[in-house]
């Protein structure tokens, strides 16, 4: 499988200007090759291939094309396949799409080189190397982790993100474990995940951990945001205003992506098998009261981080149908309609009672568990590590804040 590693890149002066031309190149290469594949009959679509070839024909009637490495010119013209492929995937799923947009000055941010073009230097330092792009140059970036070797990177990205900070992001192929024979694994080492708004989430394992706090990061991003409308567009105050508006804002993203990635690698390190309700979020958001609190939950992302470190590390994600599982008793299968604000499930046909979020994940966990032929039997603990704050303890609900990593040194 490929892994994305991602570092901060410190290009100086001279080399970050001749990088963001060459960037607004790539982007005006795209926009013409996007032009001539629309331009071209229906049934009469140029390939990838296809377009590689008018490259050389391209760069003769406009040289500024010829200015840029032949290898990323490809790349950014192999993107566009790429996003038919997946506009193709959307409509099959039912989706309506349109055609791929004109991209303007500053919407195109990335250079891409693959297999050649490019090479990772570890010698420049304890905690920096570099990494030398064709015809743009050497740019240090910051080694947080190990640097991979040149000939394991399949794909090496070179980024400006909208706050100007600029990261080098490295496409390596690695190993997949296998995952345990479905035959082999105990139920205790199984657990369904309940999707929620006033619980991020809630597992079978009666554990609920808290959505983030993001009241004061959402409050700095308003006020930036008033900041930058008081503004002459496009004046030096107002670029130096956008940045600001960029950096609170990245601030959010980051903050829920670190949460994401911790929470679900915690899940599929603990357990041999997740499963997790399979969300239709983008009809949610459209139907939905609550929209706001359900878009900031970025289900869509954690669901699919779930199946990423699932693959990663050897762990079974299955997604089940959420349909009834609210509603469905796990004791004896019958349903009970009840509003969001009850709380607890009471089946008038058994009797049991409980949180209505543990029973909706004990359902998850039995048609994942179905699903894969696992053998009966029910986890009586909650093997996951969690760091609990004092009120918590005997509650089972834990802060967003104080979750941290399985077998990390928090932990």
């Amino acid at each position: 499988m490929d892994c994305t590693f991602r570092f901060r890149a410190y290009p100086d002066e001279d080399v970050a200007s001749e990088a963001w031309r060459h960037i607004e190149i790539h982007r005006q290469i795209r926009n013409h090759a996007v032009r001539d594949y629309y331009r071209s009959p229906r049934n009469d679509r140029p390939s990838a291939y296809d377009q590689h070839r008018k490259l050389t024909g391209w760069k003769r009637r406009w040289p500024m094309f010829a200015e840029v490495s032949a290898h990323a010119a490809q790349q950014t013209v192999s993107q566009i396949q790429k996003d038919q492929k997946v506009l193709k995937k959307h409509r099959e799923n039912g989706r309506k799409t349109g055609w791929l947009k004109w991209q303007g000055t500053g919407e195109f941010r990335s250079v891409a080189y693959q297999s050649e073009g490019f090479n990772v230097n570890h010698t420049t330092g304890h905690d920096f190397g570099t990494l030398t792009l064709s015809k743009i140059g050497e740019i240090p970036i910051r080694a947080h982790r190990d640097l991979p070797d040149t000939k394991n990177v399949k794909r090496a990205i070179l980024k400006k993100e909208r706050t100007g900070a600029w990261f080098a992001c490295f496409v390596v192929e690695m190993d997949t474990p296998a995952k345990p024979d479905p035959e082999d694994i105990d139920r205790a080492d199984c657990i369904g995940v309940d999707l929620g708004i006033q619980s991020y989430i809630h597992t079978s394992d009666n554990l609920s951990v808290e959505c983030l706090d993001l009241e004061s990061e959402y409050d700095q991003y308003a006020r930036q945001q008033r900041l930058l409308d008081r503004k002459q567009h496009g004046s030096a105050n107002w670029e130096k205003q956008r940045q600001k508006v960029a950096r609170a804002k990245r601030r959010i993203r980051w903050k829920v992506l670190d949460f994401q990635h911790k929470l679900s690698t915690w899940l599929v390190k603990a357990y041999d098998v997740v499963a997790v309700e399979d969300l239709d979020v983008k009809q949610m958001l459209e139907t939905s009261q609550s929209a706001k609190n359900k878009q900031d939950a970025s289900w869509s992302r954690f669901l699919d981080l779930l199946e990423y470190k699932g693959n990663l590390h050897g762990t079974h994600v299955v997604r089940v149908d959420a349909r009834g599982t609210t509603k469905e008793c796990n004791q004896c299968g019958v349903e009970t309609s009840k509003p969001l604000w009850v709380r607890e499930h009471s089946c008038p046909a058994c009797g049991h009672t409980e949180d209505r979020d543990l029973n909706a994940a004990k359902n998850i966990l039995d048609r994942g568990l179905n699903s894969l032929h696992v053998g009966p039997g029910r986890s009586e603990s909650t093997p996951v590590q969690t760091m609990l704050p004092a009120f918590a303890r005997y509650s089972g609900r834990v802060d967003a804040k104080h979750v941290v990593e399985a077998g990390s040194p928090a932990a």
